[in-house]
């Protein structure tokens, strides 16, 4: 199962920026051991709910120390008995791109 979060606090510093508690964030996800994949939009993390719902709580938690309100954005893609859908998925859209010369 792929689940794609997005995590920030409702407040910023000065500049807008929300990336050191993005970071904080990630730092949960990356110490959990699972595969994830950081993009500027989201992160994706695979495994299954039990593995997944405590990271993803966690990396709110972290991003909850730098403001007392939290924004969280969750997209899952539940499809029981596959693995390795992280790039797998990227790779099937990528294989049709191929057979059309536009990879």
């Amino acid at each position: 199962m792929l689940f794609a979060f997005s995590v920030a606090p409702s407040v910023s510093d000065k500049s807008g920026s929300v990336s050191a508690a993005v970071a904080d964030a990630i730092r949960v996800v990356r110490d959990s051991g699972l595969p994830y994949e950081l993009t500027s939009m989201f992160t994706t993390i695979e495994g299954d709910w039990d593995e997944v719902m405590p990271v993803i709580k966690a990396a709110c938690d972290a991003v909850a120390q730098h403001g007392p309100r939290v924004s969280l954005v969750l997209k899952a893609d539940l499809r029981p008995g596959y693995a390795d859908q992280l790039t797998a998925k990227v790779s099937r859209v990528r294989e049709h791109l191929d057979q059309e010369g536009l990879a």
